[in-house]
């Protein structure tokens, strides 16, 4: 197959906001769907489980499925049994995916208080984000527990603008605790990887399409992929401009994809 062969579509941003669906994405996807390209709907949207995301996208009209969807909970859950197999895990994330989080134990903060937990994951940002549940995160790494994080965008966009999300929160534990956390979802290879695996696909195949430059793009690009930049969702010239690396194509939206994958040979 020469040109591309499949495609990795974020989702906040890229085909909706606030799950409302972004002027032509709707078509665009049946247009993919039409001639038949390999597609992964790839997100660190860590509020809802994948079951659930597929049900707000197909009330939409996008032709797409839960087994379309990759998330960030989704990846940290393989990660974390991987990695870190039986341990107890706090989870402090606004949002419930515990449905994807198959396999791993997780506590309450009860029985975080009572015995340090092996690993604190940090999911989504948001209500759950309370001094009180960060100050907890930093004693228990302080402690000894490893921090796994399921993302680290600093923001998102909602309906009502722009808003803050996790990474904002954990670079400022990273350089209180002394350490890194292990990051799962995208940019990391571990998420592209599993992407490119679940689509049978090689990265020099597959092109990510995102509204993030640095998480969606340059991480794809980074590890192989080709990356095409919407100037939707989170878009921001001046973001593009300080960025350090350039995005292979940028498309004033989804909507404009068929033709890219068209003058790409798909």
């Amino acid at each position: 197959m020469d040109g591309i062969g499949a495609v990795l579509i974020d989702i906040d941003g890229v085909l909706t906001v606030s799950w409302e669906p972004l002027p032509g994405a709707v078509r665009a996807m049946e247009r993919l769907r039409a001639v038949g390209v390999p597609l992964a709907l790839v997100t660190n949207t860590t509020s809802r489980t994948r079951e659930r995301i597929a049900d707000l996208l197909a009330g939409a009209g996008f032709p797409v499925g839960a087994e379309d969807i990759l998330t960030a909970p989704t990846v940290t859950a393989a990660h974390l049994r991987e990695r870190h197999p039986g341990a107890r895990c706090l989870l402090i994330s606004s949002g419930d995916v515990r449905g994807d989080l198959s396999g791993v134990t997780l506590v309450d903060q009860e029985d975080a208080d009572a015995a340090v937990p092996d690993v604190v994951v940090l999911g989504g940002a948001g209500d759950a984000f309370t001094y009180a549940a960060l100050d907890r995160a930093f004693r228990f790494v302080q402690q000894g527990a490893a921090l796994v994080a399921m993302h680290r965008n600093l923001y998102w966009r909602t309906a009502d603008g722009l808003a803050l999300d996790t990474g904002a929160f954990l670079l400022g534990l990273e350089r209180a605790a002394g350490t890194e956390a292990a990051v799962t979802g995208k940019p990391s290879g571990t998420f592209f990887a599993a992407a490119l695996t679940h689509l049978g696909a090689r990265p020099e195949q597959a092109l990510m399409v995102g509204d993030d430059i640095e998480s969606d793009v340059l991480g794809a690009q980074h590890h192989g992929l080709t990356g095409a930049l919407v100037k939707t969702g989170k878009y921001r010239a001046g973001t593009l401009e300080a960025a350090e690396g350039s995005p292979d194509h940028v498309l004033d939206s989804f909507a404009d994809l068929p033709a890219l994958l068209e003058r790409l040979g798909r």
